[in-house]
């Protein structure tokens, strides 16, 4: 535990993230913001985009009691970590700067919890690990290439093109609209909501959202492509402990969860009614899932 101090955040966000909070230098000056509690097994919560290690406070509450110790970063040009030049955001850099930082906090055997692009950029920086990872918690993602006859969400299509940038830059969506993700739209709305919008404000955070979103692959030759490629053949060969926790109601990786149950045969699947940004409405749930697996 360790690293340079976090910036301040404001008391009425201070207040919901009580967590020790650092910054760890990942890539020539480029610093990752990292918060975590506890003590004992390390458990690496990664989330996706556009949120934060906050999307993890609910999950980090319902194991205030177990021996864990809970370790959530923001990916790097999101939340409060530094934010990359634009053409930076790769899959194959961001597994790196994670992997990276994993390995200057020296944890031994974590648990991976992953969701969204946390699942590729978490489990690429594990295959830059080999041997280290004692767990795996799946939550809605993705966790390979799309098949040969894809085509790319309406979402994705959108948010990725020229408007959809200008969307994002100057009217501040898709973040300011996480609450249609979920199944109960109820569950990112008020504080919560201002939470996840707090550290996009400004250009540089919008920035990372549309790059995140154009680092999904629109064809097979996209440079994300092999490196998911790489992912699915280490999920392929994992037969350690895992588990599951799906959100149904999830409109952009819904459909998805069949397809990661067939890729983790061991794993059994806790599958829910939330949306796609699952912590806020079933945090007990994956909680369980991640005690499952650390006693696996």
């Amino acid at each position: 535990m360790g690293g340079l101090p976090a910036p301040d955040l404001p008391d009425w966000l201070a207040s919901q993230v009580p967590f020790q909070r650092y910054l760890v230098d990942v890539a020539d000056g480029l610093r990752m913001h990292v918060m975590e509690t506890g003590e004992s097994r390390p458990v690496l919560l990664i989330h996706g985009n556009p949120t934060w290690g906050y999307v993890y406070r609910k999950v980090v509450d319902a194991l205030s009691d177990d021996p864990f110790r809970m370790i959530m970063p923001d990916l790097m040009g999101l939340g409060l970590s530094d934010r990359p030049p634009r053409d930076f955001h790769t899959l194959e850099n961001h597994s790196r700067w994670l992997a990276t930082l994993i390995d200057s906090l020296e944890l031994e055997a974590p648990i991976l919890v992953v969701q969204d692009w946390g699942g590729p950029i978490g489990l690429h920086a594990m295959t830059r690990l080999p041997g280290l990872m004692s767990g795996l918690v799946v939550l809605n993602t993705s966790l390979g290439p799309p098949k040969p006859d894809f085509s790319p969400t309406t979402f994705h299509r959108f948010f990725s093109s020229p408007i959809g940038a200008w969307t994002t830059r100057y009217l501040g969506y898709p973040q300011r609209s996480l609450g249609f993700a979920q199944g109960d739209r109820k569950s990112i709305s008020g504080v919560v909501a201002r939470s996840y919008r707090y550290p996009l404000r400004g250009e540089r955070g919008s920035e990372a959202v549309t790059a995140l979103v154009r680092m999904v692959p629109n064809s097979l030759d996209h440079s994300s492509v092999e490196p998911l490629r790489e992912v699915k053949a280490f999920v392929d060969t994992y037969d350690g402990p895992a588990a599951i926790v799906w959100g149904n109601r999830d409109p952009v990786l819904g459909r998805l969860r069949n397809r990661t149950s067939r890729m983790l045969p061991q794993a059994p699947v806790t599958a829910t009614d939330a949306g796609h940004f699952l912590q806020e409405e079933v945090p007990e749930e994956i909680a369980a899932a991640i005690r499952l697996v650390a006693g696996g």
